[in-house]
């Protein structure tokens, strides 16, 4: 089954062809999704070849999305509902869905969603000790995001590592993984399944990243809308768009910041400082939730492509059994491993491929479709 895998953000839609080997045979990147017409998507369609499904990767499933579905006009009206969970994602993903269902009307289409992974936390885990009616009612929780990437990396990282003796029926394999890109997470990954990570009931919490603040004390929000005469939305603007990288060190660009910081450059410095610290802390919170770690992975555009993050992140993190070697992880190029000798723990650098996830997604749904 050939899938064509639909990937629609705010700023960009990218289109990647996939055979039923997982190899990527056409691609197409567009621009933004409300500002695409039918005539360019149709045309870039042509471009790619006939394929046979379509995969949509959708950002927030809600309560209601724990697995992959066929979309017919329930589901989208369902996944439209969702907007409020996800207001600077969720449209992309279903304009993308409308366009192309415009264009290929009897070609199925799923939807795969970056939360599923995490339906899976325990509620310790999930649930914010916050008033019941909160959580009830207005479901707020943590959902956790980038769920297409950490299940992609952690499976992928588990087939690098291989089969590992389990002694006395002990723990399943134990794997951290850090999709580091403009936006920032972590995941637990116990056996196969999520079991805690960084992000919330929005993609907000947790790492600092490219524009966004990560974790902020939350009175520190009410207190700039309460006591300093903040407006909210310009509040929620600034956390979501002037924050991070950018707040810190003046650039969103990793590279940038990096190159800097080791130029002597203080604010680039104490913008790498902080990253790392809060990389450092957090991965061993999810070290601590699945009792050990035996795999860490690095994916996403600077967890791929930023020796410097890793190798800072890693020498904090000893205690864990973490250590990687400098020159391998230097010249690291996915899929690799940088473990220096005598580590307990493993290290990885595996490219980001959320394409393959939904892509595999599609074709599980589709197998026992009566469609």
């Amino acid at each position: 089954m050939r899938v064509l895998v639909v990937n629609a953000g705010s700023s960009s839609l990218k289109l990647r062809l996939l055979d039923p080997s997982d190899r990527v045979v056409a691609t197409a990147d567009l621009g933004a999704p409300d500002e695409l017409g039918t005539d360019e998507l149709g045309a870039a369609l042509s471009g790619l070849g006939a394929f046979d499904a379509v995969g949509h990767r959708v950002v927030h499933g809600g309560m209601d999305f724990r697995e992959p579905v066929v979309i017919d006009d329930e589901v989208r009206d369902r996944i439209a509902g969702l907007r409020a969970l996800a207001p600077l994602h969720q449209p992309g993903g279903l304009r993308g869905i409308d366009l192309v269902r415009s264009l290929a009307p009897d070609v199925p289409a799923v939807a795969c969603f970056d939360t599923a992974f995490h339906a899976t936390l325990p509620p310790a885990a999930s649930t914010y000790a916050v008033p019941a009616d909160w959580r009830d009612r207005l479901g707020v929780r943590r959902y956790g995001f980038h769920g297409l990437s950490h299940a992609y990396a952690a499976r992928r990282a588990a087939e690098l590592a291989g089969p590992a003796p389990r002694p006395h029926g002990g723990p399943p394999l134990r794997v951290v993984s850090c999709h580091l890109g403009a936006g920032a997470s972590l995941t637990a990954v116990a056996g196969g399944r999520s079991v805690d990570t960084t992000m919330g009931f929005t993609p907000l919490e947790g790492l600092v990243m490219a524009t966004r603040s990560g974790t902020v004390d939350p009175g520190a929000i009410t207190w700039l809308v309460t006591e300093a005469g903040l407006d909210a939305a310009a509040v929620a603007d600034a956390l979501e768009h002037r924050s991070g990288l950018s707040a810190l060190a003046g650039t969103a660009d990793m590279a940038e910041v990096v190159a800097r910081a080791e130029d002597g450059d203080a604010d680039a410095a104490l913008a790498l400082d902080v990253t790392v610290h809060r990389l450092r802390a957090s991965i061993a919170a999810m070290a601590a939730a699945m009792g050990g770690l035996d795999v860490l992975v690095f994916t996403g555009g600077v967890g791929e492509r930023a020796p410097a993050v890793r190798t800072r992140t890693a020498a904090g993190l000893g205690f864990l059994g973490v250590a990687v070697d400098p020159d391998t992880d230097a010249a690291a190029e996915p899929d690799a491993e940088v473990t220096a000798d005598g580590a307990a723990v493993r290290t990885f650098v595996v490219a980001a491929r959320e394409d393959v996830e939904v892509a595999r997604g599609t074709r599980r749904v589709l197998a026992g479709w009566p469609g």
